[in-house]
């Protein structure tokens, strides 16, 4: 399957990136088989330069964006929809952060009643 990503470029400390197309079981440092832009977050505007035409084929093709991307792609107006996340929560990080919602949800509530009452 073919995927829309980005591929880091520049100095250590200094990261842009590219927009590129390629397989998804490849690594992001392989050759791709097509550049569709680049990104360079580090600038003071942040600088997105992209080929709109050339990732609207890509995309029609069956290419997926990851989620970056397509975030990226929603803010330029190149595709529309709704933004995905993109932080990953493992399991068991997920488990301790219900953990401590559960333990925060009597003391809310009891602050709100204090607040009630005054």
């Amino acid at each position: 399957m073919l995927m829309l990503r980005l591929q880091r470029v520049g100095k250590t400390k200094d990261a842009s990136y590219r927009l590129v197309v390629s397989d998804k079981c490849k690594d992001t440092r392989s050759p791709s088989l097509e550049i569709l832009g680049n990104y360079n977050p580090a600038a003071s505007p942040k600088v997105i330069v992209l080929k709109k035409d050339r990732i609207e084929y890509w995309l029609s093709k069956g290419a997926q964006p990851s989620a970056t991307v397509n975030n990226l792609l929603i803010n330029q107006g190149i595709t529309k929809g709704k933004k995905q996340k993109v932080v990953r929560i493992s399991k068991a990080r997920k488990a301790k952060m219900d953990e401590k919602k559960v333990k925060e949800q009597p003391q809310a509530e009891e602050k709100k009643a204090e607040q009630a009452v005054t």
